[in-house]
C-alpha cells in the first residue's frame, strides 16, 4: 500500500575479464581457507573444520566458474535500487521498515544508502545512469529471474472481447475475442468436476450479453436448460414423449455452396452408419445404394421446393425397399425400427419454430440407443440454421457437449470433421466439450479437429491424458503443471500462439451462479424440477 520505485541496473562483463574476476575470487577464498587452517593448528583443533560461510562462498564461486566455462553463461554486474516515498520523516521511516520486513521474510537484506540518498534517487530514475557503487556479480540465469516481462498476457480491447478468467501468474484479466483468431473453432477439455460445463455456460452468457451472435447448444445431459431459460431462450426437448420434432432429412437451398445434395448425402451416410452399427462401417455397395436413394428421395423437393415435398426418413425407407440389391433390403430392415418401430421419434417433419437467439436441444431422454443419433441430427439442424444466418451476416455459435460420442464411428467422425472445417467459412464458431479425452484422441479425425481449432480451454486432466495432450499440443512440463491436480476453474488457455495459465473464480452469491452450477449440493430442487418448456 505504499509508493515504490524499483530499478535494476545490469551491465555485462567481458567474458575474459569475468573469468579472471572469478578465478581471482577463488584464489582469495583458498587463501582465506589456508589462514583458517593455520589458525586451527595454532589453537589445537581440527584444521578441516572451516567456517560455513567460507565453504558456501567457495562452492558458489566454483559453480559460477563452471557456468561461465561450460554452459555459455555470462557474468553481469547487478545493482537493485528501491526508493520509498513519504510525506513526512515518520511516514518515510515506516515505509522503510515495512520494505525491510518484506525483504527479510524472503531471505533478502536491504541496505540503507546513508549519505547517498541523492545518488540512489538519481539511479532510480529512467535515465540509465547508475551512481551507486554497490554491485553484485550475477550470471545469465540469475538475471533472467529478475526480468519482470516474461509473463504472456491476453488483453484485447475490442467491443466483443469476452472475459476468460485471470492470468494465474500476473493476476491480470484475460479478455479475448475468438472471432479475431485465424480459426475460431474451439475445444473445452477437463475431467468431471473440473468446471468445463460451467466454463461453457460462462462463455455462452458473455456471448449473449456482449454480442448479437446466435447461440445453439446440443445438451446430452440436460445441464444447460436453467441458464438458457434465465436468458429468455428456448429449450427444445427431443425425446419419445416430446412434441418437438426435428426432421433429419431437412435441407435448405443454401445447404452448400457447390452441391447441397452431396453434403446432405454425406450426412445421410453418417446417419445410416450409426443405424447399421457395423464395426467396419458401411460397405462400398451400401454407400452406393444409399447415395442413389438419397438423390431419388430429394428429386421432388428440388423440382418444387415447398415444405410439403420435404422428405422424411420413411421416404428413404420405402425407396430402399424398391432397390434390387440385397444390401438395400438389409439397410431398410435396419432403418425400420426408426421409421415404424418404437424409435420413430425422428420420422416426423420438423415443427420447431426457433425464434430465440439462444436455443438448447435437450436430448437427455433419448436414451442410449438414440443419443448419438440425436447428436448427429441436432448437428445437421444447426448447420441448416447456420446457412440461413450466413445470408443475414449473423455469426452462429454452436456448443456440443460430450463431443467424443460423435467421434467413435468412422463415418460420423468424418462428417463432424468436415462440418468443423466448413463452420468457419460460413460464419460459425463451434465449440466441442468433453471429459473423455482418450476417446476423443482415439479418433483418426481428431487431428483435423485439433488443426482447425485455435482455441482450447484446458482444465484439470487425468494422469493418463496429460502425456498424450502434452505431445499433441507441445506443452512444456511447467505448463502441464497447471492442469495437474488443479482446482475448479484452473487450467491452460490456448489462444492462437498464446498459451497462458488462468484462474476463474466466479462469485457464488449471485443468481447467475445458481443458474450455471451443476453441483447437486448447490442446485435447488425447485429449479431442477421445473418442466421443460419453451421460454
Amino acid at each position: 500500500d505504499m509508493p515504490l520505485v524499483v530499478t535494476m541496473h545490469v551491465r555485462s562483463v567481458d567474458q575474459a575479464e569475468a573469468l579472471k574476476q572469478v578465478k581471482r575470487k577463488l584464489t582469495d577464498i583458498d587463501k582465506m581457507k589456508i589462514e583458517e587452517q593455520k589458525k586451527a593448528n595454532r589453537s589445537g583443533y581440527d584444521s578441516s573444520i572451516l567456517p560455513s560461510d567460507l565453504l558456501t562462498y567457495g562452492t558458489e564461486a566454483r559453480k559460477v566458474l563452471e557456468n561461465l566455462q561450460n554452459r555459455n553463461e555470462k557474468l553481469f554486474l547487478f545493482t537493485f535500487t528501491l526508493v520509498t516515498l513519504g510525506h513526512s520523516k515518520e511516514e518515510l521511516g515506516a515505509s522503510q521498515r515495512q520494505a525491510r520486513a518484506v525483504a527479510r521474510k524472503n531471505l533478502c537484506n536491504l541496505v540503507t544508502l546513508d549519505y547517498l540518498q541523492e545518488e540512489g534517487f538519481m539511479s532510480a530514475l529512467p535515465i540509465g545512469k547508475n551512481l551507486v557503487d554497490i554491485k553484485r556479480g550475477i550470471t545469465t540465469t540469475g538475471v533472467g529471474i529478475f526480468i519482470p516481462f516474461t509473463t504472456r498476457e491476453l488483453m484485447q480491447n475490442g467491443p466483443q472481447a469476452l472475459y476468460y478468467g485471470t492470468n494465474a501468474v500476473s493476476g491480470n484479466l484475460i479478455m479475448a475475442d475468438r472471432k479475431l483468431l485465424k480459426n475460431p473453432n474451439g475445444l473445452i477439455l477437463g475431467t468431471p468436476g473440473s468446471g468445463k460445463s460451467f466454463a461453457a455456460k460462462r462463455e455462452i452468457t458473455n456471448v449473449f450479453l456482449s454480442t448479437d451472435d446466435d447461440i445453439l447448444i446440443c445438451d446430452p445431459e440436460s445441464e444447460y436448460g436453467p441458464v438458457v431459460r434465465g436468458l429468455g431462450g428456448q429449450v427444445l426437448k427431443i425425446s419419445q414423449n416430446s412434441r418437438d420434432y426435428i426432421n433429419p432429412m431437412d435441407i435448405t437451398p443454401d445447404y452448400s455452396d457447390d452441391n447441397p445434395l452431396s453434403l446432405k448425402s454425406d450426412f445421410i451416410l453418417s446417419l445410416m452408419e450409426l443405424i447399421v452399427g457395423s464395426r467396419d462401417g458401411l460397405t462400398p455397395v451400401e454407400k452406393t445404394v444409399i447415395d442413389r436413394c438419397v438423390r431419388q428421395v430429394y428429386a421432388p423437393y428440388l423440382q418444387d421446393p415447398v415444405s410439403g415435398n420435404m422428405p422424411i426418413l420413411e421416404d428413404l425407407y420405402l425407396t430402399l425397399l424398391e432397390q434390387p440389391e440385397p444390401e438395400a433390403k438389409y439397410l431398410a430392415t435396419a432403418l425400420e425400427i426408426y421409421v415404424r418401430g418404437s424409435l420413430n421419434v425422428f420420422n416426423h417433419r420438423s415443427n420447431i419454430d426457433i425464434r430465440s437467439r439462444i436455443v438448447v436441444f435437450d436430448i437427455k431422454e433419448l436414451g442410449k440407443q438414440l443419443k448419438k443419433l440425436g447428436m448427429l441430427i441436432v448437428q445437421d439442424a444447426v448447420w441448416n440454421r447456420l446457412t440461413m444466418n450466413r445470408s443475414r451476416r449473423r455469426a452462429t455459435r454452436y456448443y456440443i457437449d460430450e463431443m467424443h460420442l460423435l467421434l467413435k464411428d468412422e463415418q460420423t467422425a468424418g462428417y463432424t470433421s468436415e462440418i468443423w472445417k466448413r463452420f468457419r467459412k460460413w460464419g460459425g464458431i463451434p465449440t466441442g466439450i468433453t471429459q473423455n479425452v482418450k476417446d476423443l484422441l482415439a479418433s483418426r479425425e481428431i487431428e483435423n479437429i485439433f488443426e482447425n481449432s485455435d482455441y482450447i480451454y484446458m482444465l484439470n486432466q487425468a494422469p493418463g491424458d496429460q502425456e498424450i495432450l502434452a505431445k499433441k499440443l507441445n506443452i512444456s512440463p511447467h505448463q502441464l503443471s497447471y492442469v495437474t491436480q488443479s482446482g475448479e476453474g484452473e487450467g491452460l488457455l490456448f489462444y492462437g500462439s498464446v498459451i497462458l495459465p488462468f484462474r476463474d473464480s466466479f462469485p457464488k452469491n449471485t443468481m447467475l451462479y445458481r443458474l450455471m452450477t451443476t453441483k447437486p449440493s448447490e442446485v435447488p430442487g425447485t429449479e431442477r424440477g421445473q418442466p421443460h418448456e419453451r421460454a
